[in-house]
């Protein structure tokens, strides 16, 4: 809104000399000003597309055009607009960061960057000019140029969460790239089975994790740091007395040999940007190892500093996205609901607490919230999926068709819904129609359930070669998941030290 309210008063502040001679036009860039500032976009477009036409070389007027198109919901056409403007007005900050960041909306960051780049060289200051580069260098996981212009932002802009919460995806992101160069380097050492249990622990996996770092104390016994993460989990598990043997353990563990383990040492003393610097001039499994460490706990610190911030709008949101990446899906669902609080009529909040709430197995109130926002949004592919998708687990095939027909309809390359419309059509006693979405759905069949269904709408088609054919795929799906499931059964016991 704040960008908004700027170009109306740069309209306002023109208005005395482009329509002294035109009170028609005077009248109606006031009412067109009023409409932006009552937040009635669409209404103020056609105003505004009258007085491009009448006026076609002023920046102002056609800048207001193109920020009520944005606001309307028309970006790509908006993107034309501040075109235009940076043509009348090279120089205009507001429409290089329109143009940028709308570009960044639209999920084109490449694009973005030119006009961003731009801005942030010439005003240095300007805060919304580097938050949306750092957000562009993000996007395209240029994940050390993006660390540095939020650390930088950190320093200046210390209470905006999304400057926290995009430092922790770049930190995430430095970790991961991290992280696949020890993969490739040495996949499966101690090293690696380290890195992949602190992220299941980190995601609640608990079985998983405490089967990987034994499996990690095997193969290097004297790595420190795995028994108090086993201790961990013995906790959570509710083995107190096990806890304190391994807590035991690692207190007993010798201490690093700083001439030799120095990367060790800087991780342990909270030296990260000596660790960083050292650990980026090697490539070896230590190097990496610890360099994912410490990007690891980076990402961690950011988010804890943005947990720390008071609680709104935008806080309440970041935190709730980080908790569903966790899988921690209630404490996302409060978050969200906090959020919302701030924001009642936010349909963004609105739908992604309504997600948090499927993942919770919430249908009923995330059934509500879904048909609540198809109100507002009837054509909204997602939206129509998602509602239809709930009204089929309810054991409502007759309801769901309607939604996921539409949903497939708006968007054919949405396969969860054309996996949902056939087991719909199944449902109902129509296999002949449910065959093509089952075909459509086949790359995200997970479990083998899909071809399994897709045998039998065959079979009841008299389709019968195409039915042993596909049933054949779901044995050979079926029996390699029974493998894994053997595989999974050894580690989900939690055993004693």
């Amino acid at each position: 809104m704040r960008f908004c309210l700027i170009a109306a008063c740069t309209v306002v502040l023109l208005a005395s000399s482009l329509f002294a001679q035109s009170p028609d036009l005077a009248e109606k860039s006031h009412h067109a000003k009023d409409l932006m500032a009552a937040q009635q976009f669409e209404q103020a477009v056609p105003i505004y597309r009258e007085l491009v036409r009448a006026l076609p070389g002023n920046p102002g007027i056609v800048m207001n055009l193109g920020l009520a198109l944005v606001y309307s919901g028309h970006k790509r056409e908006a993107l034309g607009e501040f075109e235009k403007v940076l043509k009348l007005d090279p120089s205009s900050g507001l429409a290089l960061l329109f143009l940028g960041t709308t570009y960044l909306d639209l999920g084109e960051a490449a694009r973005a960057l030119p006009p961003l780049e731009k801005l942030a060289k010439a005003e240095p200051e300007n805060r919304e000019a580097q938050e949306a580069l750092a957000e562009g260098r993000l996007a395209l996981k240029r994940f050390a140029p993006a660390r540095d212009s939020f650390e930088k932002l950190s320093r200046y802009d210390p209470g905006n969460p999304k400057v926290w919460y995009g430092l922790g995806l770049a930190y995430d992101g430095l970790a991961q790239k991290s992280f696949d160069k020890l993969a490739d380097l040495a996949p499966g050492s101690a090293y690696w089975l380290d890195l992949v249990a602190e992220s299941r622990l980190d995601t609640q996996q608990l079985f998983s994790a405490f089967y990987l770092y034994r499996q990690t104390q095997e193969k290097m016994p004297s790595l420190r740091g795995t028994h108090g993460a086993v201790a961990e989990i013995y906790r959570k598990t509710g083995h107190q007395d096990w806890a304190a043997l391994e807590d035991d353990r690692e207190r007993h563990m010798p201490p690093p040999n700083c001439a030799q383990e120095e990367l060790e040492c800087d991780y342990r003393s909270g030296e990260y940007t000596e660790l960083i610097s050292a650990a980026e001039r090697q490539t070896t499994p230590e190097s990496f190892f610890w360099l994912t460490h410490a990007y690891n706990r980076l990402a961690h610190d950011a988010y804890a500093h943005l947990a720390e911030l008071p609680s709104s709008a935008p806080a309440e949101e970041l935190i709730a996205k980080i908790e569903f990446k966790r899988r921690q899906y209630v404490e996302a669902v409060k978050h969200w609901q906090e959020a919302l609080k701030f924001s009642p009529a936010d349909t963004y909040i609105k739908e992604q607490l309504a997600i948090s709430l499927l993942e919770t197995t919430d249908l009923v109130r995330a059934r509500e919230l879904f048909q609540e926002l198809l109100e507002s949004q009837p054509q909204s592919s997602e939206l129509n999926y998602y509602l239809g998708d709930i009204l089929l687990k309810s054991q409502k095939p007759a309801e769901a068709l309607p939604f996921l027909h539409k949903a497939v309809h708006h968007d054919p390359g949405l396969l969860p819904a054309h996996a949902s419309l056939a087991r719909t059509y199944l449902a109902l006693g129509q296999a002949d129609k449910a065959i093509p979405h089952l075909k459509a759905a086949l790359s995200v069949d997970e479990d083998g359930s899909l071809h399994y269904e897709l045998g039998r709408a065959y079979q009841a088609h008299g389709q019968l070669a195409l039915a042993r054919q596909t049933l054949k795929q779901y044995q050979e799906i079926h029996s390699k998941q029974e493998a894994e499931k053997q595989s999974l059964n050894q580690e989900m016991r939690i055993t004693p030290p």
